[in-house]
């Protein structure tokens, strides 16, 4: 027998007080829409920052939305600023903004005593209160903060993922603190690991629940719905909901109804307060496409002479890269220079290009003065959309690329090691923290791995290594490496096989410039860009 689905009806105003004046419908639920639809309805709007935070105190965990300067809580945090009582926080963020803005401002105020976070950046407050011991660190994969806050916000105690796997994450080798003297004083606890059905091990990592959050959103109405816009939803929504007490700062203030409620991205019930934002909001990184009918064509010869050989050997590497595109894949693309292969793809192939930071259908530069602080990529460019693009949260984010539904991922390395071992992340006495990166590197099976590197560093020293020195992002993980001399595949067992060699790269200078050893393929070819 067939079932009759109807669609959803929804009632106009005055349908609504037909149906409530109707004798059918309860006197309970009568008085509960008319209390809930009355000029009485209680509110969680609050007028000033000041009172929003007239409950809040030293020695909280403090969670705080925003990813670089975009969705950013500046107003909230520039009042706690001033509330100079409160003391010790523990602050969780992807990141501490820029020196001089968002939580760089407690850092330098000394209110922050302890960050977790994924990336310290350019940030060079962050970066020397910490190597000089001043604040503790506890760096953290960029996707496994956001599961710790989802779990957190979803009363799930702790979690498995393979994130970290192999690495000082794992061994519970990652400073934490560091002493006047700039050793270390702390380190990161060892994980407690599991090997499931699939034969993978994976790390347990304890959710995260804030005393108090801090969100920024572009609309929220007067009951606490709230709408993030573009890529400014980032953490906002996870951190909204693992909050105790959440606070948002809202550009809009809206009558509840005027966020449809399709649009809702955090549920009321996870808010506490609202106040007006007032701050402006900003753009890190401007970069910007050139109109066509303004295109000048360059070569690596128009450079000096140090700067043109850099550049053509990094056009060769791009060049390169972008043939490792699936037609119609999904693909994810490290900051520097993974982002310039795109440019390459011949005409008419398609490719979605994700974003860590809440994008799926990155679309190219914006022309100059068309720049949206709302839309930017994981290295905190200036970006715009495709049409199809869709827009999501960081936790949604790093599920898409734990899981496997990204194809590939093109990233940067300081050393990758006979058995595709990478480390692209920290080097001795400077550590930017890990990003998305090892969470981009965790699932090989089904995310191939590619890297794109100059086959030696600045002292002619080989980034491809019998065994990295410096601190890994992956283990095993790397399938492919693309460097200015040759193209590499790599396996976690057999090791390196050289596949291909560029134009006047003979074998024996591949030989003499790689630390680690490699096969010869049978069928070794010359690279065709």
């Amino acid at each position: 027998m067939g079932v009759l689905l109807r669609r959803p009806v929804v009632a106009s105003a005055t349908a609504v007080n037909r149906i409530v004046s109707s004798p059918r419908f309860s006197l309970a639920l009568r008085n509960q829409f008319q209390f809930r639809n009355s000029s009485s309805t209680p509110t969680k709007v609050v007028a000033s920052p000041e009172e929003a935070l007239e409950d809040v105190k030293s020695n909280i965990t403090l969670l705080c939305g925003g990813f670089g300067l975009s969705g950013v809580p500046d107003t909230l945090i520039n009042a706690l600023e001033q509330k100079s009582e409160v003391q010790n926080i523990t602050a969780v963020s992807n990141n501490a903004g820029v020196d001089g803005s968002g939580l760089s401002k407690l850092l330098v105020s000394g209110q922050i005593t302890k960050m977790i976070a994924s990336y310290i950046g350019g940030n060079k407050t962050f970066e020397s209160l910490y190597l000089s011991g001043k604040i503790s660190l506890e760096l953290t994969p960029q996707g496994t903060i956001a599961e710790r806050c989802r779990a957190g916000g979803a009363g799930v105690p702790a979690f498995y993922t393979a994130t970290g796997v192999g690495t000082w994450v794992e061994q519970g080798k990652l400073p934490v603190r560091y002493g006047s003297d700039g050793s270390v004083i702390e380190t990161s606890e060892p994980r407690e690991t599991r090997v499931f059905e699939d034969g993978r091990k994976y790390l347990l990592e304890r959710a995260i629940v804030g005393d108090v959050a801090f969100v920024k959103a572009y609309k929220a109405d007067t009951f606490g719905n709230c709408y993030f816009r573009g890529s400014a939803r980032n953490f906002n929504s996870v951190m909204g909901r693992a909050g105790k007490v959440t606070i948002v700062e809202a550009e809009h203030i809206v009558q509840p109804g005027e966020i449809a409620a399709e649009d809702v991205h955090l549920p009321a019930i996870y808010v506490s307060k609202v106040i007006q934002s007032t701050t402006p909001k900003m753009i890190e990184i401007y970069k910007n496409s050139v109109p066509a009918d303004q295109v000048k064509e360059s070569t690596p010869s128009d450079l000096p002479p140090g700067k043109a050989e850099a550049a053509a050997k990094r056009e060769k590497i791009v060049r390169r890269a972008a043939q490792e595109f699936k037609s119609n894949g999904y693909a994810n693309l490290g900051i520097g220079m993974p982002t310039l292969a795109p440019g390459y793809l011949p005409e008419g192939f398609h490719v979605t290009l994700q974003s860590e930071n809440g994008i799926l259908g990155l679309g190219p530069y914006p022309l100059k003065g068309e720049e949206d602080p709302d839309l930017i990529n994981a290295g905190k460019e200036t970006v715009t959309l495709i049409d199809g693009a869709s827009l999501f949260g960081s936790e949604e984010s790093f599920a898409m690329i734990r899981s496997g539904r990204v194809d590939l991922t093109i990233l940067g390395a300081m050393q990758v090691s006979e058995f595709g071992d990478l480390a692209n992340w920290a080097l001795p006495g400077m550590v930017k923290g890990m990003g998305g990166a090892m969470d981009l590197v965790a699932n090989p099976a089904k995310t191939r791995v590619v890297v794109v590197t100059e086959h030696v560093d600045k002292k002619g020293r080989s980034k491809i290594v019998k065994e990295c020195s410096f601190p890994l992002t992956g283990k095993g993980c790397v399938s492919r490496i693309i460097t200015d001399l040759a193209v590499f595949d790599a396996h976690p067992t057999e090791g390196l096989t050289l596949i291909e060699v560029f134009p006047g790269i003979t074998v024996e200078e591949v030989t003499q410039k790689t630390e680690a050893p490699f096969k010869v393929s049978d069928n070794l070819k010359t690279v065709q860009t």
